[in-house]
């Protein structure tokens, strides 16, 4: 990275005594380098693309996100973040799902990327405005030797709906530079007034922009107009004010600058290259792609040029690895929620193009991962560590998907096939498709659109609804699906006198751990015995209806045991492009029943292939089931062996376990509680299952069982302990660890859990408590995202002992209590953090109120005694001071009516708002003739306002238009009454 910071000869062009064009490398290094080395900035290394402890990001999105703890004052004082003043760094930013969202544009023009580079400089309370352009100027101009007349800058021209005048300041910095006027251009605040949100710090900000034509022509029109011949490259942003909830501005206690520059942009510009994938970033991946599929070279066309949407399908492929290969390695894998999800989108979109549009074959887009690599290794140093893992991952998630695309088109197919002419295409089996195994919805649209036909729009958006709704209340089915899913008396009687076997799910608990740690399911073939529909044994089903399947055998867990049910797929044997999506299974009376919606017709006798939503859903209830059953032993080790069970409930987000307690679990408690779990996920342990009589499962000591009917023989899970030893006789084993009767899947070793984190404790009723956790990913988000929120309350707690003298300063710090209270109640994250952060809080409010009260009595006390000395005593005392609040106001007529009993007080407060304040106290000797509620009435109805209290004491508020007459109403009305 020995990259010298000024180079003698222009880098932008190759030629006879010039170098070749920077490469991105070392475009890279030269910022990071200048900074660094000429103007003593600290380097720092790119956050990961997961934000950390931000709940509200589903990824890394800008530069600044890691310094949002400094902007916003919740950097810890004692934290190495809070001891930078100057800062570079080059940062991983991914713009796709969530507030900023790129990833639609992505491959339709040439600049548009949902993964790329930025390159920033910060200052953190040091140089500002002058200091940020010159270095930037210098940067461009004389290092990188952009020529000057290309170059045009933007400056905040001001906007009076906020107050505030041009930024003069900034625009003369640029003249003193050197920039000729008329390449200094000011814009109104929609350009060049940035915001991190809708309240927090916020500032003017400059742009610099490069005409990519040059030739001495004035391209000052052109800027902030969209033309792709003149863009911006750098963004300088000078952070001095803050907006409030209120939404006003105030100044910044310090000012700070965010620069950001896309490294994408920037290497298009010293490259001479009009797309970003002409340089260096993206043509070796180009020409892998190339190399690997059977389309025409990439040339670089857009729009109508482009024929066949080859050329955007290139530049979708190539940005979409570069996302890939990046969130992988920071630990974000493609999956069904939150950035996931996401991720799973991006990945979908990618295969599509490269399998439709550019005919490759599978297994093109993980063969990218080495290019990528090569590519990005300098900048994003963790890929080369797990390149096979990035490419193995891919790998996987292309080939679900590939087989879901083609057994989807052979289902539209058919049911086209099958259609009436003139019909629309049935929302049942497109919601199928979609809605359980993930087709993209606009590729339904697509196909059908070729076909000339439309789907059903109405009854596809009202079976997601309906769909939405389930999901909301919690619900695996509503009362419909229970008709399907829930064997009556005389179905099940039917049964048994026809001699139908009771299903045979045992192949539910067939699973092995690999040789590298995975598990394999084993696979399984069935025969369906019946179906039921709408209370009805059933010999066949029609396509488009919904209904349970009876089999002789499965491996799909029916919910039971707290337990949620297994989710998937079965084939019919024969026609592999048949697939009947399992929404949920329920057991009853022996017999299994899977819920399906039939794509196709379906008899009795089918002999269909069974295959189990493994990685998204069965595993993690697999972890959170074991999870579960260490939680139980670690509660009893913790709170003592009184502690049972209530109820629990297992789903692949998240556990629930209900149990006996004297008292809410303390802080303390939980912390234990947590301990005890990792210690047994730390070592580990194999967990032993083995089906025993009931009655010798009855006999362990120790033995953990809820009140409910168990089977005989019964399966013991037995944590690190053999079932063997467990049931030898007067054994202690199942004392020292989680020994259960329980029908669920579990995990062969506790390692996977990898950790857990209860987010939730609370008492149901007296005696009994709930607590909540999560396992895995989850549980360490939550932990990350605790430690985030325990450094803003340091950081609050120790602005509120710098004791602030200004009512202002503390009812803003008492605000910002208040919006941490809410914020630490509603995120996940550890319970005992949340608590022990909720005590800190509320003392921290008990202390701004008790200071914004003795501020108030302190400035009531100096007005009234004002007041006094110019009213001398008066019997009525009538007058406008200045109050913050009318809490002030109230406490300065209660002070003026004590230190002179025997007179009856008005004031009004105008405010900057226009309203008026009103608050008033009537001497007691004046009662009942005198009422200080008809008093505020009168004076208010003047302000065309309104008021209210009691005989004695009574407030209101107007408008300040009628302010002198509401005081002469004051006097006519005392008057009147004395």
């Amino acid at each position: 990275l020995a990259v010298p910071w000024r180079w003698r000869c222009g880098s932008r062009r190759g030629g006879a005594g010039c170098p070749e064009p920077l490469p991105a490398g070392q475009v890279r290094a030269a910022f990071l380098r200048f900074f660094q080395e000429r103007y003593g900035h600290h380097l720092l290394p790119s956050a990961p693309v997961r934000p950390r402890g931000d709940p509200r990001l589903l990824f890394v999105n800008a530069g600044m996100n890691q310094f949002k703890p400094i902007f916003l004052g919740t950097v810890h004082p004692r934290s190495e973040l809070a001891q930078h003043r100057r800062v570079v760094n080059s940062q991983k930013c991914v713009r796709a799902g969530g507030k900023h969202n790129d990833l639609e544009d992505v491959g339709r023009d040439t600049y548009h990327h949902t993964f790329f580079e930025m390159l920033g400089n910060w200052s953190f309370g040091d140089y500002f405005k002058e200091e940020a352009c010159g270095m930037a100027w210098e940067l461009l101009t004389e290092v990188y030797e952009i020529p000057r007349d290309r170059l045009y800058v933007t400056y905040f021209g001001g906007d009076s709906s906020l107050g505030l005048s041009a930024d003069e300041e900034c625009r003369d910095v640029w003249l003193r530079l050197g920039v000729p006027a008329s390449h200094v251009l000011p814009f109104p605040s929609k350009d060049n007034f940035w915001e991190m949100g809708d309240t927090g710090p916020c500032g003017p900000c400059t742009e610099i922009h490069y005409d990519h034509v040059g030739g001495g022509r004035n391209a000052a029109a052109l800027v902030n107009k969209g033309s792709p011949d003149v863009v911006e490259i750098w963004n300088l942003v000078f952070m001095q004010y803050s907006r409030e909830v209120e939404g006003h501005l105030l100044p910044l206690p310090q000012h700070h600058v965010d620069t950001g520059m896309g490294l994408e942009r920037l290497v298009t510009v010293l490259q001479n290259k009009r797309s970003n994938y002409d340089t260096d970033l993206f043509t070796p991946i180009l020409d892998a792609i190339h190399k690997g599929c059977g389309a025409p070279r990439y040339q670089g066309l857009v729009g109508d040029a482009d024929v066949g949407h080859v050329n955007m399908a290139y530049r979708v492929v190539a940005d979409h690895v570069r996302t890939l290969c990046v969130c992988i390695a920071d630990g974000i894998y493609p999956g069904f929620s939150g950035a996931e999800l996401v991720l799973r989108q991006i990945l979908r979109r990618a295969v599509r193009c490269c399998s439709e549009v550019l005919q490759a074959p599978p297994g093109l887009l993980a063969s990218l991962v080495p290019t990528v690599v090569e590519v990005l290794v300098i900048g994003v140093a963790n890929l080369l560590l797990i390149l096979g893992q990035i490419m193995d991952i891919i790998n996987e998630n292309e080939a679900a998907f590939l087989s879901s695309l083609e057994r989807g088109r052979r289902i539209i197919e058919r049911t086209v096939q099958q259609m009436e002419p003139s019909t629309n295409f049935p929302a049942e089996v497109a919601w199928s498709l979609y809605g359980n195994l993930g087709f993209p919805l606009d590729l339904i649209d697509l196909m059908l659109e070729e076909k000339g036909i439309h789907l059903d729009s109405a009854a596809f958006n009202e079976l997601a609804l309906e769909d939405a709704k389930r999901k909301a209340d919690g619900l695996q089915a509503g009362q419909q699906e229970d008709t399907n899913t829930h064997l009556d008396v005389h179905s099940l009687a039917q049964l048994r006198s026809n001699n139908v076997p009771a299903t045979d799910d045992s192949p539910k608990y067939t699973y092995t751990l690999g040789q590298h740690g995975q598990y394999e399911f084993s696979p399984c073939q069935a025969t369906v015995l019946m179906l039921y529909r709408d209370q009805s044994l059933l010999k066949e089903v029609g396509a488009g209806q919904r209904c349970g399947v009876i089999l002789d055998r499965t491996n799909f867990y029916a919910e039971q045991g707290g337990q949620a049910s297994d989710q998937g797929y079965m084939i019919c044997l024969g026609q592999q492009d048949i697939l009947f999506p399992v929404e949920s299974v329920n057991l009853c009376g022996g017999y299994v029943i899977h819920e399906i919606t039939a794509v196709e017709a379906l008899h009795a006798g089918d002999q269909v292939q069974l295959f189990v939503d493994e990685s998204g859903r069965r595993l993690a209830c697999m972890r959170n089931h074991t999870a579960t059953h260490l939680l139980n032993f670690a509660l009893r080790s913790v709170l003592g062996g009184h502690t049972e069970q209530r109820g629990s409930h297992v789903t692949a987000e998240r556990l629930r376990f209900d149990f006996d307690s004297k008292s809410p679990v303390t802080v303390e408690q939980l912390q234990q509680v947590e301990q005890v779990v990792q210690d047994v996920i730390k070592r580990n342990e194999v967990v032993h299952m083995a089906e025993v009589p009931l009655t010798l499962a009855r006999s362990v000591q120790g033995l953990r069982a809820v009140n409910e009917e168990y089977p005989d023989p019964v399966r013991i899970v037995s944590l690190g302990v053999p079932v063997e030893s467990v049931l030898t006789r007067d054994s202690e084993a199942a004392m020292q660890t989680s020994v259960e009767l329980c029908c669920g899947t579990h995990l062969l070793q506790t390692g996977a859990i990898e950790d857990l984190a209860i987010i939730s404790e609370r008492q149901l009723v007296k005696g009994i408590s709930r607590v909540i956790a999560v396992t895995g990913r989850q549980a360490k988000q939550a932990r990350e995202t605790g430690q985030c929120l325990a450094m803003e309350v340091d950081s609050l707690s120790l602005r509120m002992k710098q004791r602030s003298t200004s009512i202002p300063e503390v009812q803003n710090l008492s605000k910002e209590v208040g919006q941490l209270i809410k914020v630490v109640e509603s995120t996940a994250m550890p319970q005992w953090q949340r608590k022990e952060l909720q005590t800190i809080l509320k003392a921290l409010q008990r202390t701004a109120n008790t200071a914004i009260r003795k501020l108030e009595l302190q400035q009531a006390e100096e007005k009234a005694l004002s007041l006094l000395t110019k009213h001398c005593k008066q019997p009525v005392i009538i007058d406008t001071i200045p109050a913050a609040s009318l809490s002030i106001l109230i406490k300065v007529v209660n002070k003026l009516c004590d230190k002179s009993p025997g007179s009856s007080v008005l004031l009004l407060s105008p405010q900057a708002s226009g309203e008026v304040l009103c608050a008033c106290q009537v001497s007691k000797n004046c009662l009942p003739v005198f009422s200080a509620a008809d008093w505020a009435v009168a004076v208010c109805t003047q302000m065309e306002g309104k008021a209210g209290g009691s005989s004695i004491v009574a407030k209101g508020s107007g408008n300040a238009k009628g302010v002198q007459g509401a005081l002469a109403t004051a006097l006519e009305f005392a008057q009147s009454k004395l």
